[in-house]
């Protein structure tokens, strides 16, 4: 070998070394911000989240309006962090962000049963646990042991129908809460139970019916954005920073303020 292509070797090894480091490090640089991707998920529950073409999913944040949805995205607007949202049934989207890193679903009532199973961010919005009944319905409860023996309407996954089935009352569960208005003209059903501000909209705005009977509220509850276990708890404590900010600077407020008009 010529004398001048050996000293010219360790120069080479040297600066390949330094080549492949580089290369590795943009490679790890490339996974952490893959990582830092937030896939975040939701259902059609107007107005806290309604899809802009009324369907009951979408593809994208520029389609997902509401009351949760924009303070969500007031969050999101206050991080560095990419993401993605959808908006999917309810009953698919719990059980698909359960396990999976930087996944998270809103608005999801926080509750005891289940404390453990996420990471939460918020609060949010709250909601009004509420017996409905058909306009020309002459039922009257003082209480919810009133409707022991009653059929009520919910759905899969819905945190106020899951608690009735636990507590033993007669719940007629479906895949979605969009056909109960029906299920009560038509008398399938004795009540609906659902949020005091999304049945009377969603029975309106769904069968054109109005007049739906409250009648009993019997719990209110917070909602939040509710993250995997899977997912770094410095996304989670960033997230929760970014939504305290945004209630102190009156932007939450101003959300809720512009869907009560």
């Amino acid at each position: 070998m010529p004398r001048e292509s050996a000293l010219a070797l360790p120069k080479l090894l040297h600066t390949l070394k330094i080549t492949l480091g580089a290369l590795a490090l943009m490679a790890a640089g490339s996974v952490a911000s893959a990582a830092e991707r937030l896939y975040i998920f939701t259902e059609n529950y107007p107005p806290y989240n309604a899809s802009a073409s009324g369907k009951g999913f979408a593809h994208g944040e520029e389609d997902i309006t509401g009351i949760c949805s924009d303070m969500v995205k007031a969050m999101l607007a206050r991080v560095d962090y990419d993401y993605v949202m959808k908006m999917r049934a309810w009953s698919y989207a719990y059980d698909w962000v359960q396990g999976r890193e930087n996944h998270g679903l809103f608005c999801t009532a926080r509750t005891d049963e289940r404390e453990d199973l996420f990471q939460w961010v918020g609060p949010l919005a709250s909601i009004k646990w509420t017996l409905f009944a058909a306009p020309d319905s002459d039922l009257s409860l003082t209480s919810l042991e009133d409707a022991r023996e009653l059929q009520i309407a919910g759905y899969k996954g819905d945190v106020m129908s899951e608690f009735l089935v636990k507590e033993g009352f007669n719940v007629a569960m479906g895949l979605s809460g969009d056909v109960n208005t029906r299920r009560l003209m038509l008398g399938q059903a004795d009540l609906w139970v659902t949020d005091g501000l999304v049945g009377p909209l969603v029975a309106e705005e769904e069968h054109g019916i109005t007049g739906l009977k409250p009648v009993l509220v019997f719990r209110e509850t917070p909602m939040y954005l509710a993250l995997s276990n899977n997912t770094d708890p410095k996304v989670v404590a960033d997230l929760q920073r970014a939504i305290d900010a945004a209630r102190a600077d009156g932007e939450l407020e101003a959300i809720a303020q512009r869907y009560a008009q």
